[in-house]
């Protein structure tokens, strides 16, 4: 993708010109504003604020969502296109940009009241305040249903204890959503969901994690301590936080499957670069076979999974059920992201393993994508799981 023309990249991918020019905007400001100093931020574990900043006056935090709430209002496919591109030059901007959208501010947008909306949805487009999404527990990751966080209506109000674990943007947002049980005993039907604002007495974050990769995005505990919600705050209804949470996963998961894209697009660009500056036995490495077909293998799964996460974007719009497509996007895209991430790091050969290259901050990167938002074989067991509901809904089969 990288060596498309606008021209080209709209005929193979099916682009609009709105689309074509978006990608081409946002490589060229993630070129020359991101990737610079993307190693410098995750050398020292430092939120990238900078980045922040100029993404706000890009718009890019309310990409996907209506211009009456102040976003921009591009479809899915824009939205996934510019979480590739950032993360193309800067994971730990990718990231925060994709929980910011896909998993904090979405399910205000999509289960929210009127008045939830626009109280909420302002500063949130705008990027005044980062979003965040609390779902993780210690005895609940792949098992969300296993939440212990607890909410207890008291009048108008509720009473919320709990913790939740590894949560993007978890220090530095300004509102999170979170899921506690209100119904004990009731299984996933008793699980609710919140919005909170931070400042709220009791809520607080924990130390930031120190991590393998994506070591400048954020990533905290977050704590409620007899924090007092006003009924006004619960998302929805009581018994649909469940529900609510898995249907932001699934068009989560099409960030997750656009961040590895554009990792796996990193290291295939690194790769190419260096194997054709690396002289050996009196000529560039890019003429030997053998890293010849490295290249090749990492370009074509890559292009396998770009087409597929493209069209599951669009299906989402199109308003069809997407949960498997975008099972299958994750999976895919995260594998090509972390083997494309390898063997770049084989093409530099020992060079690879320093840091004075980019491939080993790609190889480290890479690995969340097959653990976030539902790890490589939860995402299996979800294809198969809706492969088995549509054989049997199909009369005959």
């Amino acid at each position: 993708m990288t060596t498309m023309t606008a021209e080209q990249a709209i005929d193979f991918y099916g682009l609009t010109e709105e689309q074509s020019l978006l990608r081409n905007t946002l490589r060229e400001f993630a070129d020359g504003e991101i990737a610079p100093r993307a190693a410098g931020f995750d050398e020292k574990a430092e939120f990238p604020w900078d980045n922040i900043k100029k993404m706000r006056e890009l718009g890019l935090f309310g990409i996907a969502f209506p211009a009456e709430y102040g976003g921009a209002g591009l479809d899915t496919l824009s939205y996934a296109i510019a979480v590739e591109e950032i993360s193309r030059a800067c994971a730990s901007t990718g990231i925060t940009l994709a929980a910011h959208v896909s998993l904090g501010t979405w399910p205000i947008y999509r289960f929210g009241t009127e008045a939830q909306k626009k109280r909420y949805l302002p500063a949130l487009c705008s990027g005044e305040k980062l979003a965040a999404f609390g779902l993780t527990e210690p005895e609940a990751g792949s098992d969300a249903g296993g939440t212990k966080t607890r909410a207890v209506k008291e009048g108008d109000q509720y009473l919320v204890n709990g913790r939740k674990i590894y949560i993007t943007n978890g220090s530095v947002c300004g509102t999170a959503v979170f899921t506690a049980v209100t119904t004990p005993d009731n299984g996933v039907r008793g699980i609710s969901s919140f919005i909170i604002e931070k400042g709220t007495p009791g809520f607080t974050a924990g130390s930031k994690e120190r991590k393998l990769g994506h070591r400048a995005s954020d990533t905290v505990e977050l704590m409620f301590e007899n924090v007092r919600l006003p009924a006004d705050q619960l998302l929805g209804t009581e018994g649909e936080g469940f529900k609510q949470f898995m249907m932001t996963l699934d068009g989560g998961r099409i960030s997750i499957g656009a961040m590895s894209l554009g990792i796996a697009q990193a290291s295939l660009d690194a790769a190419i670069k260096y194997a054709r500056e690396r002289r050996q036995f009196g000529k560039a490495i890019a003429e030997f076979q053998a890293v010849q077909l490295l290249l090749a293998e990492m370009a074509t799964e890559l292009e396998a999974a770009r087409l597929l996460v493209y069209q599951t974007a669009r299906f989402k719009d199109r308003g069809g059920r997407f949960t498997r497509h975008a099972a299958m996007a994750k999976l895919k895209a995260s594998t090509i992201a972390m083997k494309a991430a390898s063997l770049a790091i084989q093409v530099h050969g020992g060079a690879g393993y320093m840091t004075d290259h980019p491939v080993e901050r790609y190889f480290r990167d890479a690995k969340l994508m097959e653990i976030g938002e539902g790890t490589s074989q939860i995402q299996m067991l979800v294809i198969a799981r809706e492969l088995l509901r549509e054989a049997a809904e199909r009369p005959g089969f």
